[in-house]
């Protein structure tokens, strides 16, 4: 036989794309329409209905960047329409191959209720099932006029102060029409084997069989009467679309989804919108369709619908109770994972899931994180002290050199905690079901022969839109069809109890899930992520002071709502593009201006309570909130701290330059205004590696391949300029208690001030960057060359730290080339090692070289500034004050009692005396990360702590007030099933006993 497979499918493609699916909607009628446009910011409904509308039609121009107009569209169904199904099509003007990027619309009744979505892919609205004839039709359309911001260029419409006022669409098509239902199912059927044929192999007879009938019953189809004909033409396909599949087949459970982001290339304003707009098209899918399954994840945006649509809420929670639609994830968002600190991430399980039981009676078992930029050590450990079971991530598939080696497995923290974890196999959280994408799951999935399940996110996304119901068609043809896999519409849970039944046994993955992309995201955008920091410590001072206060103090009030609205608000911007950097111009500038509010409320808060504690008088007070004591004052108390034994001394350098010491360091910086020693006196031990500069600016070109924003690609080393040029160099302050050494340089566009600060008492460093950055891309980093043999780096990470090869062995560590660390690194040897500190950087890079006395160079970057164009060109232009600092001598222990103590600033306040803690643990490597009263206002002290140094611990928690019970609690603070906590001793003290890295809830009842 003649191979005519491509005369087929080229007919097929033709036919179904130009006559067929045409033919869905017929005997258009154009509807009446009128505009309205919004001035500057959306408006409620209620004040758009009643505005004044002009006259429009289709083919006008309309929607200025992030706009609003309104359309009123009124109409009448013919009378010999009756009995047939009509729908109205509104196409605002949309480009087909960007569903979630472009403008959207929400529609609503007289009334202001919603009736459901327009997008490229959903631009119909039921009008009658069977029409009478003569239905009046009247729909408003809130119309959004989002401008397109995905070609990766840089763009001045990323913030409405800067766009311009031009149309960007123009109205295409507002008819009411004929549902030609016949027509439409063959669309399915055609659509359907159309993408199976190509993923079967040439020599496959079922490829032909499908060929064969495509080819039949296209010619059953007469191109001037599609509708007459669309039934004979479906009952040549009905054979091939009535064959089993195989009885090996791989089976897919496939779960509705619009992963929706909470801002990216649009504000948290529009986001709410968005979600109002996906979740009415949903609400609207699942009453026609009973079997249809929705899972959505983030419990802002379920309340962003509870606060500004209200009536939506309602019939979401009705369809909860039904089933159908399923509340995931039990995070408030879908937050970044790397940078986010140890307690933050404990509250985004905390309200999330809090949200989801208070409101729906729900409790979450799985956390849905599909496009998070890595995932953190830490997250195990936390997703089962939030009481969930199973872990869901897709972004891995996006690294650019290792291929992950497995889909299904048990992810290991570092405390040793095991979750169930699925890394669906069709590499995407946006699967329309199609032929191409199902295949690609099943040979994908790497777990043939032990497993034979996987999980299929599907529905438009990232932009919002959700499923349509030509994918749950498709749906349906594929649930048992030969060639394909099995598809399932089924709840996330019932796939992951399926998965681990059988395969409980899946291989392990131990440590952090790397992802080799995006590393750009732990530098762009250094306000934000300063902002997010520094958020994060002053939650944990207000929470800490508060609490003492609420305990000691007759009459203080615990500020419950103030601080779990500011939690939220903080726990907001940590979502995956925000806080990475990722997002347009207008939402990190909005978020410059959040934290500044937070910064102001939260230090309000802490001096209330520092006032209230501090009582009456002028003995001045420095109060310590960090978990360790310092210079005499104890952690989370205050008092009158003890002098340093010896001050501090400045000489002039022998060759240019000063030298600083303390009695503990000796610190030498020369004429270029470069660190050239810090001495270990107490050791005996250099930290510098010996002809080498510390504290060394470097800027490197920065234009990676693709992703401005997210990406550095390791072709950035390439080429290095050390900034050693000197404007001033000058001593700024000279005391006993502290010596600064203050040094100026310019260079390109920008100027950069640093102070190098030595403290009596300290082994620290200090380093204040002052920098009025104004390049272009280009990447600023500080490098310390230590005199280290380092294996092996230790980052902070949430709870513990993760270790990190210094050495590229093996691809899997040379894609390692940018990692993140939180508030310290440290490299060390046996016996002696070194710290770097900071109070808002997350990027650093760690690389090794042997020197020819045959030691090692082990050179620490911390990562600065960048200057990225897309999506905000104007990113990180202007000021920034960045603090680090240099720990030489110093173990894990010294790193993480440093590394709070640069972050937790002391406060000063006069009163009558001295504060004693509220309570106290007597281990060193057990640290107290947050005090607070408990969320129900039953007035219980919880405390989390956690062991910090990878080891075991046994320590006695002693509360300064009277116990009545101490129960170990999970992050919803509910009593958990344990053996860390031991009951209260006579003398009030709570024992505990932690494994390494272990987080540990206690409640603590009061007597």
């Amino acid at each position: 036989m003649h191979d005519d497979r491509s005369i087929t499918e080229h007919r097929l493609r033709r036919v179904l794309g130009e006559r067929i699916r045409p033919a869905v909607h017929s005997r258009p009628v154009p509807l009446t329409v009128e505009r309205w446009e919004a001035p500057g910011e959306p408006v409620p409904v209620a004040e758009a209905l009643a505005a004044p509308y002009g006259p429009c039609a289709a083919g006008d121009a309309w929607g200025p960047a992030w706009g609003t107009t309104w359309f009123k569209v009124t109409g009448e169904v013919p009378a010999d329409w009756a009995g047939r199904t009509v729908e109205a099509v509104l196409d605002l003007g949309f480009d087909r191959m960007m569903p979630g990027f472009q403008c959207e619309g929400l529609v609503h009744r007289a009334d202001g209720s919603e009736v459901k979505a327009l997008n490229p892919y959903n631009d119909w609205v039921r009008v009658a099932d069977a029409a009478a004839g003569g239905e009046r039709v009247e729909w408003y359309v809130e119309a959004a006029s989002n401008p397109v911001l995905v070609e990766h260029a840089p763009t001045a419409e990323g913030d409405r102060l800067t766009s311009g006022d031009r149309p960007l669409y123009r109205l295409a098509r507002m008819d009411l029409t004929v549902f030609e239902a016949e027509v439409w199912e063959l669309v399915q059927d055609l659509d359907v084997l159309a993408g199976l044929m190509p993923q079967l192999g040439e020599d496959d007879a079922r490829r032909y069989e499908i060929l064969r009938a495509v080819d039949s019953a296209l010619d059953e189809v007469d191109l001037g009467d599609v509708a007459g004909t669309a039934a004979a033409a479906r009952a040549r396909l009905a054979g091939v679309l009535a064959a089993p599949a195989n009885g090996s087949a791989h089976r897919i459970s496939a779960v509705g989804h619009s992963h929706i982001d909470s801002a990216w290339l649009w504000p948290l304003r529009e986001t709410v919108r968005k979600v109002s707009r996906t979740t009415s098209n949903m609400l609207a899918l699942m009453d026609e369709h009973p079997e249809f399954v929705f899972a959505m994840s983030q419990a802002q945006q379920l309340d962003w619908i509870k606060t500004h649509r209200p009536g939506l809420f309602e019939r979401v929670k009705k369809k909860i109770a039904d089933g159908q639609f399923v509340p995931v994830g039990g995070m408030w968002v879908e937050s970044d994972t790397n940078m986010v600190g140890g307690e933050a991430m404990a509250r985004q399980f905390l309200y999330g899931k809090k949200f989801f039981l208070d409101e729906f009676g729900i409790e979450t078992r799985n956390v849905w994180l599909p496009d998070s930029f890595g995932y953190t050590a830490a997250m195990p450990q936390l997703v089962r002290l939030s009481g969930a079971q199973w872990f869901l991530t897709q972004k891995i598939c996006w690294s650019q050199v290792n291929r992950f080696p497995h889909h299904t497995f048990w992810w290991e923290g570092i405390d040793g905690t095991r979750v169930f974890t699925h890394f669906p196999p069709v590499d995407t959280y946006n699967s329309d079901l199609g032929g191409a994408q199902l295949a690609h799951a099943a040979r994908n999935y790497r777990e043939k022969g032990r497993g034979s399940r996987s999980l299929v996110p599907f529905g438009w996304g990232d932009g919002g839109g959700g499923p349509t119901r030509e994918m749950l068609a498709r749906a349906g043809r594929q649930r048992d069809l030969e060639g394909s896999p099995r598809v399932e519409i089924e709840r996330p849970d019932a796939f992951f109890e399926k998965a681990r039944a059988e395969y409980e046994d899946a291989p392990v993955w131990a440590g952090e899930l790397y992802l080799e992309l995006h590393r750009g995201t732990y530098t762009s955008q250094a306000r934000t992520k300063q902002g997010n920091r520094r958020s994060e410590s002053l939650l944990r001072e207000a929470e800490l002071w508060a609490a003492t206060a609420a305990v000691r103090v007759p009459g203080f009030g615990y500020p419950y709502e103030d601080l779990e609205r500011i939690w939220k608000t903080v726990l907001l911007h940590q979502f995956h593009d925000i806080l990475p950097g990722s997002s347009i111009a207008w939402v990190h500038r909005e978020a410059r201006a959040t934290y500044e509010e937070v910064r102001e409320e939260l230090t309000a808060i802490t001096l209330a309570a520092q006032t209230a504690l501090a009582g009456a008088g002028e003995e001045e007070l420095v109060f310590n909130c960090a978990p360790h004591e310092r210079r005499g004052v104890p952690a989370g108390g205050a008092g009158r701290p003890r002098p340093a034994e010896q001050p501090v001394t400045v000489e002039e350098r022998h060759g240019g330059g000063h030298v600083l010491a303390n009695g503990r360091l000796l610190v030498e910086v020369d004429g270029r205004g470069l660190i050239v020693s810090a001495y270990d006196l107490e050791e005996g031990r250099e930290a510098l590696a010996p002809g080498s500069a510390a504290n060394l600016l470097q800027i490197h070109p920065d234009f990676p391949n693709m992703w401005d924003a997210w990406d550095v690609d390791a072709f950035y080393r390439n080429k290095v300029t050390d900034l050693t040029a000197v404007d001033s160099l000058e001593v700024t302050g000279a005391g006993p208690d502290s010596c600064t050494v203050t040094v100026t340089r310019s260079f390109g566009s920008s100027t950069v001030t640093q102070a190098v600060t030595l403290r009596a008492g300290a082994k620290t460093v200090d380093i204040a960057t002052e920098v009025d950055w104004h390049e272009t891309e280009k990447f600023l980093k500080a490098a310390f060359p230590l005199d280290v043999k380092a294996e092996r780096t230790a980052s902070e990470t949430q709870f513990g730290h993760v270790y990190r090869a210094t050495h590229t062995n093996t691809s899997w560590e040379a894609a390692k080339f940018e990692i993140c660390a939180h508030r310290w690194i440290h490299a060390g040897e046996p016996g002696w090692g070194v710290a770097l500190l900071n109070d808002s950087t997350y990027g650093h890079d760690v690389t090794r070289r042997i020197r020819e006395d045959g030691g090692q160079t082990t050179t620490v970057r911390l990562s600065l500034l960048r200057a990225p164009r897309y999506p905000d060109p104007e990113t990180d232009q202007g000021r920034h004050t960045l603090r680090f600092s240099l720990a030489p001598g110093a173990g894990i222990g010294d790193a993480v009692r440093e590394g709070h103590a640069f972050n937790l600033p002391e406060r000063i306040l006069r009163g009558a005396g001295p504060v004693a803690p509220l309570l106290a643990v007597d281990h060193d490597a057990v640290v107290v990360e947050a005090v607070k009263l408990a969320e129900d206002r039953s007035g219980d002290v919880v405390v989390r702590l956690y062991e910090s140094r990878g080891g075991r611990a046994k320590a006695v928690l002693r509360p300064a007030f009277a116990v009545a019970e101490a129960v170990e609690s999970d992050l919803l603070e509910r009593p958990l099933a344990g053996s860390a906590v031991g009951a209260p001793a006579p003398d009030g003290g709570v024992a505990l006993t932690l494994r390494p890295f272990q987080i540990v809830t206690v409640r603590l009842r009061r007597g």
